[in-house]
């Protein structure tokens, strides 16, 4: 675990600094710069375009990442790259016919509810390239370990960026029309700076012959488009289906709520950088036991942070909304449906990583589209009947099945198993906690009073876990800064 302590720690931290700048984006500039109705068409926008990146990269970003140790000569993982560069064709190339001679049908049945999508639904396909090829560079560095500078591209620079836009239109420089253009350039430019750092890392010896595995390749990226498409579903389909139900400026609301759930699934998605390659590594060389302890350490330490961030955002949560206009506090609910099932996603550690990268991976497949048609079905009954909590209870119902059918289908198939004793203390800690900090305020202004109720929240849980030694790299850690301090 030497390594993945060491490049999630990096991770997490430029990951964080990213949610700290999407924070100020997301919370304050985008709702007081560039207003309800042009933040509700960006959440609209990125959100189609997500969903579309598991069909615009073919998929070969995880199929990178499984198959590159494979290749024991260079001549054969230059075949494979190069397959791998050109593989998304066969679906961008045709993709792109039928949304440029369809394109008015489409956009029609897209702006019904909010006509001001018409003119934009072009920049969804376009962002969709950007995001995927964008992920197949990143899966080209992360194989060779260095996913550190990728991370930042993706967490840190890419808001910066966003941020300067943002101060630029609330100086009337650009107006928001200008804004949504300008959104699109700044995917365009991350994919290209992430090509350039994933070619310095190992510049492509192009050679055009199919790889010997090219079906088992195939296959598998096809395998990752359907379950890819699932994952982005799941997390994008509610704001793509608000806009066919409510006006524009309710994804605006469901945006900033959503923002403030997933910074629970920050320490995951760190870790999970340089825990997915080593994971393949595991599972290619039969080491089961190895990868039995991975998935125990990754569940606890996983449990505990996101533990800590979830209940942070909990007893701060009414703080919190009184810093936003008053429209935005039908979020609250959101954030606590949401936020629950990212926290129960965080206890299954690298559990993605497990099913993808092993022989089993298309048997979950089925149950993922029969638990995406049962979102779909969700969201058709709730968002009518209760707008944005709708929404948010259909999609946590949806996500704790998913999650919970792929926990059994690993403990039941692979004997693999995440949970211990210290599995239910720190679930136990998370409830006294809860319990302590939730029903009481500082009778200060509310950053004020964030600011210090988080610092006795993280005493009190960092405290209690490390008193049970819930996690031993969690507790190495502490041991190792307060040396340092000392």
């Amino acid at each position: 675990m030497g390594v993945v302590i060491n490049q999630s720690i990096k991770n997490t931290i430029i990951t964080y600094i990213g949610f700290a700048i999407g924070a100020v984006n997301t919370l304050y500039m985008y709702v007081h710069f560039l207003g309800d109705t042009y933040y509700g068409l960006v959440g609209f926008i990125l959100s189609s375009a997500n969903i579309l990146m598991p069909l615009m990269a073919f998929g070969v970003h995880n199929t990178l990442v499984k198959y590159f140790n494979e290749y024991k000569t260079e001549n054969e993982k230059s075949e494979f790259l190069t397959f791998i560069l050109f593989l998304p064709l066969l679906l961008v190339i045709p993709f792109s016919l039928i949304a440029y001679f369809g394109y008015h049908q489409i956009a029609d049945l897209l702006s019904h509810e909010n006509p001001i999508v018409y003119d934009y639904v072009w920049q969804i396909p376009v962002i969709g390239l950007s995001m995927g090829y964008f992920e197949i560079f990143y899966a080209w560095v992360k194989v060779h370990l260095q996913s550190v500078l990728g991370n930042f591209i993706k967490e840190v620079l890419l808001r910066i960026l966003i941020s300067i836009s943002l101060f630029a239109v609330y100086f009337d420089w650009i107006t928001p029309i200008q804004f949504v253009y300008t959104l699109m350039g700044i995917y365009l430019f991350a994919m290209l700076f992430m090509k350039w750092f994933a070619f310095k890392v190992r510049f492509p010896s192009f050679t055009f012959k199919f790889p010997s595995n090219a079906k088992a390749v195939v296959t598998y990226s096809l395998f990752i488009i359907l379950t890819g498409g699932i994952a982005n579903l799941f997390l994008e389909i509610d704001k793509f289906m608000l806009n066919s139900y409510v006006k524009i400026e309710n994804i605006a609301y469901y945006s900033v709520a959503i923002f403030i759930a997933t910074v629970i699934a920050v320490p995951s998605r760190a870790m999970h950088q340089i825990t997915y390659p080593i994971t393949a590594k595991l599972m290619s060389e039969n080491k089961h036991d190895e990868l039995n302890e991975l998935y125990k350490k990754t569940s606890i330490t996983l449990q505990i942070i996101g533990g800590l961030i979830f209940i942070g955002i909990l007893a701060n949560i009414n703080q919190l909304y009184l810093l936003l206009p008053k429209e935005y506090s039908g979020g609250i609910f959101v954030v606590f449906a949401i936020g629950l099932s990212k926290y129960f996603d965080l206890t299954l550690g690298n559990n993605n990583a497990i099913i993808f990268n092993s022989q089993y991976y298309r048997t979950i497949l089925l149950l993922g589209v029969l638990l995406i048609l049962v979102t779909v079905g969700l969201n058709m009954i709730f968002i009518p009947l209760y707008g944005l909590k709708g929404t948010a209870f259909a999609t946590l119902l949806s996500i704790t099945l998913y999650s919970l059918s792929k926990l059994l289908f690993v403990v039941l198939k692979m004997k693999l198993f995440p949970f211990s004793i210290n599995t239910i203390k720190s679930f136990g800690i998370l409830i006294v906690t809860f319990s302590v900090f939730y029903f009481w305020d500082f009778g200060f202004n509310p950053i004020v009073n964030i600011f210090l109720k988080s610092i006795l929240i993280s005493v009190f849980y960092i405290g209690l876990s490390y008193f049970f030694s819930l996690s031993t790299d969690i507790n190495a850690i502490i041991n190792k800064l307060w040396k340092k301090i000392a």
